[in-house]
């Protein structure tokens, strides 16, 4: 059983033509339960605030407009797959096997990436031995 996970959630956008990303957090999650806790938090974070509720009073009038309908619903996706107790069980299944997990929605201009992994599994890639190649 893997017992600690590092999970992150991070933005990926084009600046200058390069694709940049932009950290959105970080945490070493001591437990799988709270590693799931953390990243069905952070979506719902993300969600919020990507689609936030207009009579909240925090914006000007004008400030939110509607997206074209050909656009992908990004707040949408990650608020279903917050709500899916079939795909929460099934990272929980990757996760407790040592394997990466990487969610990833996109919208037209930026792509969000939610990614956990065992710090058990890096440490045991870490000790595997080293491949040498030859130079010259």
């Amino acid at each position: 059983m893997h017992d600690e996970f590092l999970c992150h959630v991070t933005a990926y956008g084009y600046c200058d033509g390069r694709r940049i990303g932009v950290p959105l957090g970080t945490y070493r999650a001591p437990t799988l339960a709270l590693a799931l806790w953390w990243l069905r938090d952070r979506a719902l974070w993300m969600a919020e605030r990507l689609d936030p509720r207009p009579d909240g009073g925090r914006f000007p009038p004008g400030a939110l407009v509607p997206v074209a309908g050909t656009v992908p619903d990004v707040p949408g996706l990650l608020r279903a797959w917050c709500a899916d107790v079939d795909q929460q069980e099934l990272v929980a299944d990757e996760l407790a096997g040592g394997r990466l997990v990487r969610i990833a929605v996109s919208d037209d201009t930026t792509e969000y990436e939610l990614l956990a992994e065992s710090v058990d599994a890096l440490r045991m890639q870490r000790t595997a031995p080293a491949l040498v190649m030859p130079v010259g």
